[in-house]
């Protein structure tokens, strides 16, 4: 065992431990749930603390040394070599001071140990003077949520992207085979599965659209805003230069934010962004639903797709193989959706200089990328990618489909076209039957007239 102490006393801590007296406190006065940060955020925030000390250094506010030890000691975080050492839950103070005070105390600590002091003894390194110099929880978290959510967008951009060319590829092999379109759940005009599939596209292609104009945004980053926006205890050069050091460090081009105040007391970037990551969901559900529906069956539902029998689908009915992937990927579109209330709630929570669920937001947002991103992959994957279309299935529902029958509207009109529907489905007979017995046009004229493939588009 050893003993620290903060402003509040002294504090036993293990000797295998790397934090401090303030991670400790938190330990033991918010044992609540299972939630962590995710280790993606814990590494964003040390690149944060070894850009913050390379830039205090550049500043002459910091010596070498220090500098050399913090630096030092957040690039074993970033490597991966001491995961273990931030065990906070996401359910703590709002600022998210704990979890800042966590990786300040760590980085100290292993900074002292790798000059060769103590764990615990801060003879070179102190948390706060020198691993938290010119920062403040209230401007060195959000920049934190800010950095590590753009690394994820963009890495969920290049997900969506593969998605889209994969639903591309889909299109051109669909783009001949013709099939009843639907609306209202019911039977509507001729389209190609190409067609419907090209939608689809253009609905992840919105999505994607809007993720990339939210990035500019994201992209903005509240550090040299201090305790409350003013800039207290920094450099005049500080939050320009700490900015240059994140973006060299990261290779995304990260700038200050225009308004301190507002980095600090509002989150709308986030709630905006968030507001997209709903939209891709939306779009995603709706995907998914429809290629479930579509290989519904195989001989009781619509069977127009099949899917990859990835699995056995039924513990007890053998054969039975499932849409497991469309179901998911849904799932997992439900939880974003209910997310986006978390984070708008979250978001409006600025009360006077400060927004206080920083740490909800920041673990909302992450988590619906990261759950919208698995998703995505495994979608595309195991789904997607060796889905087929049931030719034979597709054509007969089109030759059976009554709705055909708007082709007939401006020869006969619409109320005997109507008439022509109606009588071929009370007496179950094919639309070319029930024109031919109701005398409303010969053979010759309907073979003209209805042609499936003339529907798909605009003509003279």
């Amino acid at each position: 065992m050893r003993t620290e102490h903060d402003s509040l006393g002294q504090v036993e801590l293990t000797d295998d431990v790397l934090w401090g007296a303030q991670t400790q406190r938190s330990l033991h006065n918010f044992r609540i749930g299972r939630d962590r940060f995710s280790i993606e955020f814990i590494h964003a925030f040390a690149l944060v603390k070894k850009a913050a000390a390379q830039a205090n250094h550049a500043l002459g506010k910091m010596p070498d040394r220090h500098a050399e030890l913090i630096a030092s000691a957040c690039d074993e975080i970033l490597q991966g070599r001491h995961d273990d050492q931030f065990p906070l839950s996401v359910w703590q103070t709002g600022s998210g001071t704990q979890t800042n005070m966590n990786l300040n105390e760590v980085i100290a600590n292993r900074g002292n140990e790798l000059a060769g002091f103590d764990r615990g003894s801060y003879e070179l390194l102190h948390p706060n003077d020198h691993v938290n110099m010119s920062q403040s929880s209230n401007d060195v978290f959000p920049t934190t949520m800010h950095v590590v959510t753009a690394q994820a967008v963009h890495g969920l951009l290049q997900t969506l992207g593969t998605l889209i060319e994969c639903i591309d590829a889909r299109v051109a092999d669909f783009e001949d085979v013709l099939k009843s379109g639907r609306t209202h759940m019911m039977d509507a005009t001729p389209i190609t599965l190409g067609q419907e599939f090209s939608a689809f596209s253009a609905q992840l292609v919105f999505s994607r659209d809007q993720l990339l104009a939210a990035l500019p945004s994201v992209q903005q980053l509240a550090l040299g805003g201090s305790a409350v926006g003013t800039g207290l205890n920094t450099h005049p050069d500080w939050s320009r230069t700490v900015v240059e050091r994140i973006s060299a460090l990261t290779g995304t081009a990260f700038t200050p934010a225009g308004n301190k105040f507002m980095a600090l007391a509002g989150h709308e970037a986030l709630v905006d962004l968030h507001g997209r990551l709903n939209t891709l969901a939306s779009a995603l559900f709706k995907i998914a639903n429809d290629i479930r529906l579509m290989n519904s069956g195989p001989r009781c539902g619509l069977a127009e797709l099949r899917i990859p029998a990835n699995e056995p689908g039924s513990s007890i009915m053998p054969g039975k193989v499932n849409p497991t992937q469309a179901e998911a990927l849904t799932m997992v579109c439900v939880r974003v959706m209910g997310n986006q209330t978390t984070v708008g709630v979250a978001g409006s929570q600025g009360h006077f200089q400060l927004n206080v669920f920083k740490p909800v937001i920041i673990h909302t947002v992450l988590e619906s990328i990261g759950l919208l991103n698995d998703a995505m992959a495994s979608f595309e994957e195991h789904c997607l990618r060796g889905l087929e279309a049931n030719r034979e299935q597709l054509q007969a529902n089109v030759s059976r489909s009554l709705m055909l029958v708007t082709a007939l509207s401006p020869a006969i009109g619409y109320e005997q076209a109507a008439k022509a529907a109606k009588f071929a489905d009370d007496k179950q007979l094919s639309l070319r039957e029930a024109v031919l017995e109701l005398a409303l046009m010969s053979a010759d004229e309907f073979d003209e007239q209805v042609d499936p493939r003339q529907m798909l588009a605009p003509h003279e």
